[in-house]
């Protein structure tokens, strides 16, 4: 996801003989305890005190949780998102088929119903997989969820010109009548070879091909119910109707909202929710640095992005014991990178885009993240250490001291009929310091051998619907390069690498998470490494894949990434989800 998740994957889609007993479990669920499958709880304040264990566990009810957010929201639709920290926060007023456990350390990596009664029940040779819904789920006004209300949310989180944000894996794996473009220009085209709802309380999905790790697609917001009578399009997310235990009060898009106790929420029909605090405040476009100021101060509790503190803050926080104390150190399944477009001249040529990667400082790149602590370890290949399958390699050595190799760069410049260098410009997030420091990394490395970088800042909340991830866009405006992060929605190949490397996913009309990679060898191999069974064959396959992108220079690795969070003060149950790579925001509460 755009900075996004991790998890165990079940053969990632592919050993579907193999893992068709383990993902049709009966299973009721299991986030009654927060600390189960963790390292216990603590009350006592110390570094990384809430890794793997639970900080400061409480039952008790009551209170406000306030967050902040440096940027704007992409959306707060659960079919219109692709952000980590808006996937962790949906939960709580929007239930989906599937959910990752609410527990720390492992147990987070562990999928659990919630909207179902048990996790998918597999036939056809994992072809078709089936849900049944728990009985007496309702909305916040107090009508019954039914099975054509998930199969209306999935259908609707198809038509990508509408609602641009939120993965593709259902779009592109269910089988739907050829040309079909979804509920609001197809309305009432037979769909049943996809999804079908006998009854109220059973949904069917049917996929193109087997896929063992089904699961993972019904974890998805995009299956989060949505009444069609109440579906208002592009304009939903100003009042999703919740089935979460909080719904939506005050919501000013773009610029904060409001959560309240959703009093038809029944506690009986959901084992992973505790509902402790009374409500939470969000406020959007507050600046990153006073976010961790505030967060120093107390009178904020969360920086809701979940990427950490911001460099200014960084030496602040690890030199003062109280403040450190305070503070947990994550690793992630994150990369952040900086795209390489070969659809703006001269990168259309392979040299001119290997000449950038060779000219990079990659200590530059580090510390521009907030280095090695709070930014990460410097990339050399796209799939993080931590995620199966991950090959260590570097094809564009830039010199014992990683600071680039200079000569090699105007060797490639020249190669490509640039000697002299060449003018483009780098995309960004400006709510987001550390993207425009390293933004202005690139610009000083670049800038030796003649490459002149200028710099563009775009808004979070459109970066991809509107610019970054909008081809025309790119095109029209020499966005040459764009910064990006990304964490893998489930920790194997196919959860890290299908979104951003698949030149499928691609769209003209915006909403791209893939910028720059358009390689039909690599759609190839990655249907080839979901169809292998052979889990230390498919475990290579990423790996080559991961090269084979690489080899065509359109994308530069900058930091594996790692955070520096802090909990607020006052926050109970605080502990790491390894699912989200941040704090497990269902489980909070506050005194």
């Amino acid at each position: 996801m755009n900075s996004k998740r991790v998890v165990t994957a079940v053969a990632a889609g592919a050993a579907v003989v193999m893992g068709l007993s383990a993902c049709g479990g009966t299973s009721t669920g299991g986030g009654s305890n927060p600390g189960s499958g963790g390292g216990g709880s603590t009350s006592t304040p110390a570094f990384n005190a809430a890794l793997t264990s639970v900080f400061n566990a409480s039952e008790k009810k009551g209170g406000v949780i306030k967050l902040a957010n440096a940027d704007k929201w992409d959306s707060v639709d659960p079919g219109d998102t692709y952000y980590g920290y808006s996937w962790n926060f949906a939960r709580l007023y929007g239930r989906a088929l599937v959910m990752f456990k609410p527990g720390p350390g492992k147990a987070s990596q562990e999928l659990v119903p919630d909207l179902a009664e048990s996790l998918g029940v597999p036939s056809d040779g994992g072809k078709t997989w089936t849900y049944k819904l728990r009985k007496g789920v309702k909305y916040e006004d107090g009508s019954a969820v039914t099975s054509k209300d998930v199969k209306y949310a999935v259908l609707r989180s198809t038509d990508k010109e509408v609602l641009p944000n939120g993965p593709s894996y259902l779009k592109s794996n269910l089988a739907f009548p050829e040309g079909y473009k979804g509920p609001y220009k197809d309305k009432g085209v037979n769909v049943d070879s996809a999804i079908e709802t006998p009854d109220d309380q059973t949904i069917v999905f049917h996929l193109k091909k087997p896929f063992g790790g089904f699961d993972y697609f019904a974890m998805l917001p995009q299956t989060v119910p949505v009444p069609e009578a109440k579906d208002t399009g592009k304009k939903y997310k100003e009042h999703v109707v919740s089935t979460g235990p909080y719904k939506f009060d005050k919501n000013e898009i773009d610029k904060g909202f409001t959560l309240v106790r959703n009093d038809q929420w029944d506690a009986s029909t959901d084992p992973n929710r505790k509902a402790l605090p009374d409500g939470y405040e969000v406020s959007m476009n507050v600046n990153a640095d006073d976010i961790d100021n505030r967060l120093i101060q107390g009178d904020l509790h969360l920086d809701v992005q979940g990427t950490g503190v911001q460099a200014a803050s960084l030496s602040r926080v690890l030199g003062d014991p109280a403040l450190k104390a305070t503070a947990d150190n994550p690793s992630t399944t994150r990369l952040w990178y900086t795209s390489i477009n070969p659809t703006v001249a001269p990168l259309d040529k392979k040299a001119c885009r290997e000449a950038v990667l060779y000219a990079t400082d990659r200590t530059a790149y580090q510390t521009a993240f907030g280095g090695q602590f709070s930014g990460g370890d410097i990339a050399t290949q796209m799939i993080p250490p931590s995620i199966p399958g991950s090959q260590k390699f570097d094809l564009y050595p830039a010199g014992a001291d990683n600071k680039g190799d200079v000569a090699k760069a105007k060797e490639k410049l020249a190669e490509c009929g640039q000697p002299d260098g060449f003018e483009t410009n780098i995309a960004y997030r400006s709510e987001r310091p550390r993207e425009k420091a390293t933004a202005e990394a690139l610009q000083q490395a670049l800038g030796r051998v003649g490459i002149k970088l200028t710099l563009k800042a775009y808004p979070g909340g459109d970066y991809f619907a509107q610019f970054a991830g909008n081809p025309p866009y790119t095109v029209a405006n020499k966005l040459g390069l764009a910064q990006n992060g990304w964490q893998a929605d489930w920790a194997d190949g196919y959860g890290f690498l299908a979104e951003i490397v698949d030149s499928r996913v691609i769209r003209e009309t915006g909403g791209s998470t893939n910028f720059s990679v358009r390689v039909p060898e690599v759609d190839t191999m990655l249907d080839a490494a979901i169809g292998e069974t052979d889990k230390a064959k498919r475990e290579a396959d990423w790996g080559a894949i991961d090269k084979r992108v690489m080899e065509e220079a359109v994308i530069l690795p900058g930091v594996h990434g790692k955070s520096l969070l802090l909990r607020g003060k006052g926050l109970t149950n605080v502990f790491v989800s390894e699912a989200f790579g941040q704090y497990d925001y269902l489980s909070l509460g506050v005194q």
